[in-house]
């Protein structure tokens, strides 16, 4: 980790176009000002670990939200591991019926 000291309206420049400038220095902590492109992202670090965290617990499945789930499935889906019923065969084509005649409006 590079350490360095620098007082108000001192800057450091990170690559070629990242700017951190002290702002302001309290009592209480120092004031940062950044510029940087907008592609680069900036985060604050307890930010971004709690946001890992709660992404890390979204992901786990307990009992509760797995049989949750499992109730959402139609209750004719086959069981996970089985192999699921073939569908039936397209029922044959109807033979094509003759055009009507004018005035003919019988339909099937």
């Amino acid at each position: 980790m590079l350490v360095l000291t620098r007082r108000v309206g001192e800057s450091l420049v990170i690559g070629d176009d990242v700017v951190v400038t002290v702002l302001e220095v309290r009592s209480d902590g120092v004031r940062l000002g950044i510029d940087a492109p907008r592609h680069v992202r900036v985060h604050r670090a307890e930010v971004l670990e709690a946001v890992r965290q709660e992404n890390a617990r979204a992901v786990e499945a307990d009992d509760a939200a797995a049989s949750a789930l499992r109730g959402l499935l139609p209750r004719a889906a086959a069981p996970a591991g089985t192999p699921a019923a073939a569908p039936d065969p397209e029922p044959s084509a109807r033979p094509a019926a003759p055009p009507a005649a004018p005035g003919d409006d019988t339909r099937d």
